[in-house]
């Protein structure tokens, strides 16, 4: 039960580490200091539904709409286009001095954000459901299953909160508008580069 667990771990950090949409985001509004806690909850607890449907097994929705992962790459890459344009419209026009005043665009707003880049981005679903439902086949009994899964469900929480409240560590160099354009920009950039690939994978 001790090697799942790390390997649950392990494997669920390994993936989660990458740079995406979905830390970016989290990387953002850390360094704003607005609403991080609920943004930290929202996209671990996504990660632990998605992880369980994935231990569980979740081939069997593809092999029943094969057209699932196309629709999702699609949507996926609508929205991040969609993002990562007002992020470089932002970069754009430079005005940041209601952000690094600290105004706020709401929970509401920050949620449904979080939950878009989360639940329409089609590499969380390869991650979750794919990649750690695959490696989750090699143990067999349930408990060993329940410790792969409550290990890789731990490492998302971790993950989260670390970089939700580790990016204000930060905050004393993003106190000028070129830090927030630079910032801005890149997230924008990476938004697009994602978007491409998933248009490219859904091709």
């Amino acid at each position: 039960m001790i090697a799942a667990a790390a390997t649950g771990f392990f494997t669920a950090f390994s993936l989660i580490l990458a740079i995406g949409a979905q830390n970016a985001f989290v990387l953002r509004q850390g360094l704003l200091g607005h609403h991080v806690f609920w943004l930290c909850l929202l996209c671990a607890l996504s990660d632990a539904v998605l992880i369980t449907f994935g231990v569980l097994g979740f081939s069997s929705l593809v092999r029943l709409n094969p057209a699932f992962p196309q629709i999702m790459a699609l949507a996926g890459a609508a929205f991040l286009i969609a993002y990562g344009a007002m992020r470089l419209h932002a970069a754009w026009i430079g005005l940041y001095k209601l952000t690094i005043a600290g105004a706020d665009r709401g929970l509401r707003a920050t949620l449904l954000t979080g939950l878009a880049i989360t639940w329409l981005n089609p590499h969380v679903y390869l991650d979750t459901l794919g990649l750690i439902g695959a490696v989750s086949t090699q143990y067999q009994t349930g408990p060993q299953k329940l410790s792969f899964a409550l290990a890789a469900i731990s490492a998302s929480f971790f993950f989260f909160f670390s970089l939700g409240y580790g990016a204000r560590l930060l905050t004393p160099y993003m106190q000028s508008p070129r830090s927030w354009r630079i910032l801005d920009t890149g997230i924008g950039v990476i938004m697009w580069l994602i978007a491409y690939g998933l248009i490219r994978s859904a091709m």
